[in-house]
Protein backbone atom coordinates (compact mmCIF):
# COMPACT_ATOMS: atom_id res chain seq x y z
CA UNK A 1 0.00 0.00 0.00
CA UNK A 2 1.31 3.44 -0.90
CA UNK A 3 1.77 5.56 2.26
CA UNK A 4 0.14 8.96 2.64
CA UNK A 5 3.35 10.99 2.17
CA UNK A 6 4.23 9.18 -1.04
CA UNK A 7 0.71 9.61 -2.37
CA UNK A 8 0.79 13.32 -1.52
CA UNK A 9 4.15 13.78 -3.22
CA UNK A 10 3.04 11.95 -6.37
CA UNK A 11 0.01 14.20 -6.57
CA UNK A 12 2.06 17.33 -5.84
CA UNK A 13 4.70 16.58 -8.46
CA UNK A 14 2.00 16.21 -11.11
CA UNK A 15 0.56 19.62 -10.15
CA UNK A 16 3.74 21.63 -10.64
CA UNK A 17 3.25 23.63 -13.79
CA UNK A 18 5.86 24.02 -16.49
CA UNK A 19 6.23 27.80 -16.57
CA UNK A 20 8.94 30.51 -16.57
CA UNK A 21 8.22 31.19 -12.88
CA UNK A 22 10.98 30.32 -10.37
CA UNK A 23 10.77 26.72 -9.19
CA UNK A 24 10.10 27.72 -5.55
CA UNK A 25 7.10 29.77 -6.74
CA UNK A 26 5.79 26.82 -8.75
CA UNK A 27 6.15 24.56 -5.71
CA UNK A 28 4.25 27.13 -3.63
CA UNK A 29 1.52 27.37 -6.25
CA UNK A 30 1.15 23.57 -6.41
CA UNK A 31 0.88 23.30 -2.62
CA UNK A 32 -1.74 26.08 -2.53
CA UNK A 33 -3.71 24.31 -5.27
CA UNK A 34 -3.80 21.13 -3.19
CA UNK A 35 -5.00 23.04 -0.13
CA UNK A 36 -7.56 25.19 -1.95
CA UNK A 37 -9.04 22.16 -3.70
CA UNK A 38 -9.51 20.43 -0.36
CA UNK A 39 -7.19 17.54 -1.27
CA UNK A 40 -4.89 18.60 1.57
CA UNK A 41 -7.02 19.25 4.65
CA UNK A 42 -6.49 21.60 7.60
CA UNK A 43 -4.20 20.09 10.28
CA UNK A 44 -2.91 17.46 7.82
CA UNK A 45 0.83 16.89 7.95
CA UNK A 46 2.54 17.72 4.68
CA UNK A 47 5.63 15.89 3.36
CA UNK A 48 8.92 16.91 4.90
CA UNK A 49 11.60 19.02 3.19
CA UNK A 50 13.66 15.89 2.59
CA UNK A 51 10.72 14.07 1.03
CA UNK A 52 9.99 17.01 -1.25
CA UNK A 53 13.61 17.42 -2.28
CA UNK A 54 13.82 13.75 -3.24
CA UNK A 55 10.45 13.48 -4.99
CA UNK A 56 10.60 16.79 -6.85
CA UNK A 57 14.31 16.65 -7.71
CA UNK A 58 14.87 20.21 -6.53
CA UNK A 59 17.30 21.76 -4.05
CA UNK A 60 16.65 21.95 -0.32
CA UNK A 61 16.96 25.74 -0.59
CA UNK A 62 14.09 25.80 -3.08
CA UNK A 63 11.80 23.71 -0.88
CA UNK A 64 12.79 25.60 2.26
CA UNK A 65 11.91 28.93 0.66
CA UNK A 66 8.54 27.67 -0.56
CA UNK A 67 7.61 26.27 2.84
CA UNK A 68 8.97 29.28 4.70
CA UNK A 69 6.95 31.73 2.64
CA UNK A 70 3.79 29.63 2.94
CA UNK A 71 4.31 29.58 6.70
CA UNK A 72 4.83 33.35 6.82
CA UNK A 73 1.59 33.76 4.85
CA UNK A 74 -0.31 31.62 7.36
CA UNK A 75 -1.05 28.83 4.86
CA UNK A 76 1.16 26.29 6.63
CA UNK A 77 2.14 25.87 10.28
CA UNK A 78 5.56 24.51 11.19
CA UNK A 79 5.96 22.79 14.57
CA UNK A 80 9.56 22.37 15.69
CA UNK A 81 10.48 18.72 15.90
CA UNK A 82 7.05 17.57 14.73
CA UNK A 83 6.59 18.69 11.13
CA UNK A 84 4.71 21.05 8.85
CA UNK A 85 0.91 21.08 8.73
CA UNK A 86 -1.85 22.72 6.71
CA UNK A 87 -3.08 25.69 8.75
CA UNK A 88 -6.66 26.20 9.76
CA UNK A 89 -8.23 28.84 7.54
CA UNK A 90 -8.63 32.11 9.39
CA UNK A 91 -11.91 33.89 9.58
CA UNK A 92 -11.77 37.14 7.64
CA UNK A 93 -13.75 40.33 7.52
CA UNK A 94 -13.99 43.01 4.85
CA UNK A 95 -11.51 45.82 5.35
CA UNK A 96 -13.40 48.53 3.46
CA UNK A 97 -16.97 47.49 4.23
CA UNK A 98 -19.12 46.74 7.26
CA UNK A 99 -20.76 43.32 7.18
CA UNK A 100 -22.84 41.24 9.55
CA UNK A 101 -20.47 38.87 11.36
CA UNK A 102 -23.16 36.17 11.38
CA UNK A 103 -23.42 36.39 7.58
CA UNK A 104 -19.65 36.22 7.16
CA UNK A 105 -19.49 33.09 9.31
CA UNK A 106 -22.43 31.49 7.48
CA UNK A 107 -20.73 32.22 4.15
CA UNK A 108 -17.81 30.08 5.31
CA UNK A 109 -20.24 27.23 5.99
CA UNK A 110 -19.85 27.60 9.74
CA UNK A 111 -22.21 28.24 12.65
CA UNK A 112 -22.45 31.58 14.48
CA UNK A 113 -23.40 31.96 18.12
CA UNK A 114 -23.53 35.11 20.24
CA UNK A 115 -23.30 35.37 24.01
CA UNK A 116 -24.47 38.60 25.66
CA UNK A 117 -21.95 39.39 28.38
CA UNK A 118 -23.47 42.67 29.56
CA UNK A 119 -25.86 45.39 28.45
CA UNK A 120 -26.78 48.55 30.38
CA UNK A 121 -28.53 51.85 29.76
CA UNK A 122 -26.51 54.77 31.09
CA UNK A 123 -25.61 58.43 30.69
CA UNK A 124 -22.75 59.19 28.32
CA UNK A 125 -19.47 60.15 29.91
CA UNK A 126 -17.18 62.75 28.35
CA UNK A 127 -15.35 60.32 26.03
CA UNK A 128 -18.56 58.58 24.90
CA UNK A 129 -20.28 61.90 24.29
CA UNK A 130 -17.39 63.13 22.13
CA UNK A 131 -17.28 59.88 20.14
CA UNK A 132 -21.04 59.97 19.47
CA UNK A 133 -21.31 63.72 18.95
CA UNK A 134 -23.82 64.18 21.78
CA UNK A 135 -23.88 66.01 25.11
CA UNK A 136 -22.64 64.40 28.29
CA UNK A 137 -25.45 62.63 30.17
CA UNK A 138 -27.14 61.79 26.85
CA UNK A 139 -28.84 58.39 27.09
CA UNK A 140 -26.74 55.53 25.67
CA UNK A 141 -26.49 51.75 25.73
CA UNK A 142 -23.27 49.94 26.58
CA UNK A 143 -23.05 46.32 25.49
CA UNK A 144 -20.47 43.55 25.37
CA UNK A 145 -21.15 40.53 23.15
CA UNK A 146 -18.94 37.50 22.57
CA UNK A 147 -19.18 35.96 19.08
CA UNK A 148 -18.40 32.31 18.35
CA UNK A 149 -17.63 30.45 15.13
CA UNK A 150 -18.28 26.72 15.45
CA UNK A 151 -18.18 27.08 19.26
CA UNK A 152 -14.76 28.81 19.12
CA UNK A 153 -14.75 32.39 20.49
CA UNK A 154 -13.72 34.65 17.62
CA UNK A 155 -14.58 38.23 18.59
CA UNK A 156 -15.44 40.46 21.54
CA UNK A 157 -17.79 43.26 20.50
CA UNK A 158 -17.93 46.26 22.84
CA UNK A 159 -20.50 48.76 21.61
CA UNK A 160 -21.88 52.14 22.69
CA UNK A 161 -25.17 53.09 21.04
CA UNK A 162 -27.04 56.38 20.86
CA UNK A 163 -30.26 55.38 22.62
CA UNK A 164 -32.35 58.10 20.97
CA UNK A 165 -31.62 56.53 17.56
CA UNK A 166 -31.97 52.89 18.66
CA UNK A 167 -34.39 52.97 21.59
CA UNK A 168 -35.01 49.21 21.82
CA UNK A 169 -31.40 48.09 21.56
CA UNK A 170 -31.44 46.52 25.02
CA UNK A 171 -34.54 44.48 24.18
CA UNK A 172 -32.93 42.54 21.33
CA UNK A 173 -32.13 38.83 21.34
CA UNK A 174 -28.60 38.95 19.96
CA UNK A 175 -28.52 35.20 19.44
CA UNK A 176 -31.36 35.49 16.91
CA UNK A 177 -30.39 38.88 15.46
CA UNK A 178 -27.03 40.63 15.66
CA UNK A 179 -26.55 44.27 16.60
CA UNK A 180 -25.91 44.86 12.89
CA UNK A 181 -29.38 43.52 12.00
CA UNK A 182 -31.23 45.77 14.43
CA UNK A 183 -29.20 48.91 13.81
CA UNK A 184 -29.56 48.61 10.04
CA UNK A 185 -33.35 48.49 10.47
CA UNK A 186 -33.75 51.47 12.79
CA UNK A 187 -30.84 53.66 11.64
CA UNK A 188 -29.46 52.40 8.29
CA UNK A 189 -25.76 53.05 7.98
CA UNK A 190 -24.76 55.64 5.40
CA UNK A 191 -21.16 56.23 6.46
CA UNK A 192 -18.51 54.61 8.59
CA UNK A 193 -14.89 54.79 9.68
CA UNK A 194 -12.59 52.40 11.45
CA UNK A 195 -9.10 52.19 12.89
CA UNK A 196 -7.24 48.87 12.88
CA UNK A 197 -4.49 48.10 15.40
CA UNK A 198 -2.54 45.15 16.74
CA UNK A 199 -2.95 44.94 20.53
CA UNK A 200 -2.53 42.61 23.50
CA UNK A 201 -5.80 41.68 25.20
CA UNK A 202 -6.45 42.23 28.90
CA UNK A 203 -6.46 39.18 31.21
CA UNK A 204 -10.28 39.25 31.25
CA UNK A 205 -10.44 39.44 27.45
CA UNK A 206 -7.95 36.56 27.16
CA UNK A 207 -10.23 34.51 29.40
CA UNK A 208 -13.28 35.27 27.23
CA UNK A 209 -11.43 34.43 24.02
CA UNK A 210 -9.63 31.41 25.46
CA UNK A 211 -6.17 32.61 24.42
CA UNK A 212 -2.76 33.03 26.01
CA UNK A 213 -1.83 36.43 27.41
CA UNK A 214 0.99 36.76 24.86
CA UNK A 215 -1.16 36.24 21.75
CA UNK A 216 -1.49 39.36 19.57
CA UNK A 217 -5.02 40.46 18.79
CA UNK A 218 -6.58 42.48 16.02
CA UNK A 219 -8.56 45.48 17.26
CA UNK A 220 -11.00 47.46 15.14
CA UNK A 221 -12.43 50.71 16.48
CA UNK A 222 -15.43 51.73 14.40
CA UNK A 223 -17.95 54.57 14.21
CA UNK A 224 -21.03 54.52 11.98
CA UNK A 225 -23.47 57.21 10.89
CA UNK A 226 -27.04 57.24 9.64
CA UNK A 227 -27.27 60.35 7.47
CA UNK A 228 -25.76 63.06 9.68
CA UNK A 229 -26.26 61.27 13.01
CA UNK A 230 -23.61 59.15 14.74
CA UNK A 231 -25.39 55.96 15.73
CA UNK A 232 -22.76 53.81 17.39
CA UNK A 233 -19.12 53.31 18.28
CA UNK A 234 -17.69 49.82 18.59
CA UNK A 235 -14.49 48.11 19.61
CA UNK A 236 -14.05 44.68 18.03
CA UNK A 237 -11.29 42.43 19.37
CA UNK A 238 -10.24 39.14 17.74
CA UNK A 239 -7.31 36.74 18.26
CA UNK A 240 -4.73 37.23 15.52
CA UNK A 241 -4.50 33.47 15.00
CA UNK A 242 -8.21 33.23 14.18
CA UNK A 243 -8.98 36.39 12.26
CA UNK A 244 -7.78 38.48 9.34
CA UNK A 245 -8.97 41.46 7.31
CA UNK A 246 -9.40 41.36 3.57
CA UNK A 247 -9.67 44.29 1.18
CA UNK A 248 -9.95 44.55 -2.59
CA UNK A 249 -8.61 47.54 -4.49
CA UNK A 250 -9.92 48.60 -7.88
CA UNK A 251 -7.63 49.77 -10.66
Amino acid sequence: MVDTATSMMDSLSKSIEDSPAPIYARVKQAICQKINSGEWQADQRVPSESEMVKALSVSRMTVNRALRELTDEGILVRQQGVGTFVAQKKAHSALFEVHNIADEIAARGHTHKAQLIEITRAKANMEEAMNLGVRTNHSIFRATILHFENELPIQIEERVVNASLAPDYDKQDFQLNTAYDYLMKVAPMTEGEHLVEAVIASPYECELLGINASEPCLQIKRRTWSKDKLVTTARLLSPGSRFQLFGHFGR
